[in-house]
């Protein structure tokens, strides 16, 4: 019995010695890791002071430290970021959908700036902005020359100030106009179409996850589930690049019922998880659903669709998304700025995690790479069936979309499209609506009439690879009469014929211009009307949705669908 006692008093006093050789050890972790960093903020510091006093010419120091500051975030993963307090406008934007302004998109092109599309009824739309518009001047100062960001700095301001901007208009009699502004509050709608499709089908195209996107579906369904003939959702997440996670969880929560696990979050620690749950009434749990994806669908868009498809609410149309599963949150900085840190990864119903990349660990030139497939795990959902993790969001439907050739990728990088619809608008009244307007032959000819060969950037493929392959023969000592006479053969057969070339790609110029000319007149919402006449993944949705027995087979457990 004392013999027991002493084993027992041995055993405590080496827990105890453990604890505090492990206590010890934590804290000398600790402060050599408080050591490290000081020593090397010392360093940074005299550096940085040594460079101000000697080096030859004069160093910006808010450019240098945020240069320094962006350096050490790449280092970490794209996420993380520095927002300084003059680029907080652009990143509230984000998440409100909300900023003072005339409405309107723009871009560069050839060092000067363009309106691309003016928002329905905002500012810019009202005051006669165009499609097409050069913008010359802002006020009394001239903008040629000027970036993007600048230029929309200028545009951007306090709800009820005005302004005045000048611009160059082409294919206009009056080429240079000017127009008096109001800015005003613009809310940029996440959910910018919804509609019936195929007759009882209901779409709903979300394109971010702001604070009001949430609403803005509820609404969407609610009003499409009054049409009798609605039997079934279409929710289009194609391109959708995410936002806020709380409004993913009250999206997921229209459908799911109240309480449902939507996803866990984990960051440092392993107390540090946070459980997020629906907690509002549901509008409808049973109406068939389908989502759609792509390769830019990431983040909030994969919470949604990945959720969804763990709880088998719905089937999952289209190609493999993003695969975002970081978290992140804003921290506040000295002097207004902001540091938006990734705090965590999340995990959907199904337990799985489907960030891509893991950037914890990067090859010896600090590249990262995908996981591959075959180190992902199978994960199951509530009835069952297979999915797995570490590569975005797998569609339960994959749908092959055809490649962009370099023909078209040519069209829409030099803005011919663009060009031809503003050129469409400036001589066209009106059209017609847009789930109804089709490119005709005659507009089709005008078209390829517009285009110019003689400045028509064209990246003959198959002629460069032939050119290539000529030169190689000739280094390498192939090249004799035989070989010569079948090049001439080859480069005679692969001769680009511009006009041939147009007409074979009529389908997909047709979709490219179809789109630009409708946005002249019905913005973006009939641009997305457009859109889905071509999407093959939006067909396919439809035609699983009208079909119940497949719609039920493709969420059914693997047992039962056998």
């Amino acid at each position: 019995m004392i013999a027991s006692v002493n084993m027992k008093r041995y055993a405590c006093m080496l827990c105890l010695l453990i604890m505090a050789g492990m206590a010890y050890t934590t804290l000398a972790a600790t402060r050599s890791e408080k050591a490290a960093i000081s020593r090397n903020l010392d360093i940074f510091n005299s550096l940085y002071k040594e460079l101000q006093v000697f080096y030859v010419d004069t160093i910006d120091a808010e450019k240098s430290v945020t240069t320094a500051i962006n350096a050490m975030l790449n280092d970490i993963d794209p996420y993380t970021v520095y927002i300084p307090a003059k680029e907080q406008d652009d990143f509230l934007t984000i998440s409100t959908g909300e900023y003072g302004g005339i409405g309107s998109f723009i871009f560069e092109r050839d060092n000067n700036v363009y309106i691309s599309e003016p928002y329905e009824n905002s500012p810019a739309h009202q005051s006669g902005l165009r499609a097409g518009d050069m913008i010359i001047k802002i006020d009394n100062d001239t903008v040629l020359g000027w970036k993007s960001s600048k230029v929309s700095e200028r545009l951007k301001g306090q709800a009820g100030t005005s302004l005045k901007v000048t611009v160059k208009r082409k294919y206009a009699v009056d080429s240079v106009l000017t127009f008096d502004i109001t800015r005003r509050k613009i809310q940029v709608p996440s959910v910018p179409y919804y509609g019936v499709v195929d007759g009882n089908v209901g779409y709903i195209y979300l394109t971010s996850f702001t604070e009001k996107a949430a609403k803005e579906v509820r609404d969407a369904l609610v009003d499409l589930k009054k049409n009798p003939q609605v039997k079934s959702i279409v929710l289009d997440l194609q391109g959708n690049g995410g936002g806020l996670l709380e409004s993913a969880v009250k999206i997921v929560g229209l459908f799911v019922p109240k309480n449902t696990e939507v996803l866990r979050t984990r960051g440092k620690g392993v107390l540090n998880e946070k459980v997020y749950k629906t907690t509002s009434s549901p509008v409808d749990t049973e109406i068939p659903l389908a989502v759609l994806i792509d390769g830019g669908s990431a983040s909030s868009a994969e919470i949604v669709a990945g959720a969804l498809q763990d709880l088998d609410r719905a089937v999952i149309v289209g190609s493999r998304s993003y695969g975002k599963g970081l978290v992140q949150s804003t921290r506040q900085l000295p002097y207004d700025g902001l540091l938006k840190v990734t705090v965590a990864k999340y995990y959907i119903p199904s337990g799985r995690l489907i960030q891509a990349i893991d950037y914890s660990h990067r090859n010896p030139d600090g590249s990262v790479a995908r996981i591959p497939d075959s180190l992902t795990t199978v994960f199951r959902t509530a009835n069952g069936r297979e999915v797995r993790d570490g590569g975005g969001i797998t569609p339960d439907v994959k749908i092959d979309y055809p490649e962009v050739n370099r023909l078209t990728y040519n069209i829409v990088r030099d803005h011919w499209a663009f060009d031809y619809a503003t050129r469409f608008a400036s001589v066209n009244s009106g059209i017609l609506p847009a789930g109804e307007f089709e490119i005709t032959d005659s507009i089709f000819a005008d078209f390829k009439q517009f285009i110019d060969p003689a400045t028509f950037k064209y990246d003959k493929v198959c002629e460069v690879m032939l050119a290539d392959l000529k030169k190689a023969a000739e280094t390498e000592g192939y090249m004799n009469d035989s070989i010569k006479a079948q090049f001439s053969t080859l480069e005679r057969m692969l001769k680009h014929d511009l006009n041939k070339d147009l007409d074979s790609n009529r389908k997909a110029i047709s979709e490219l211009l179809s789109g630009e000319i409708i946005k002249r007149y019905y913005f973006q919402r009939g641009q997305v009307i457009n859109n889905l006449k071509y999407d093959p993944a939006m067909d396919r949705a439809v035609a699983i949705l009208n079909e119940p027995a497949e719609y039920g087979k493709l969420l059914s457990s693997p047992s039962k669908s056998e």
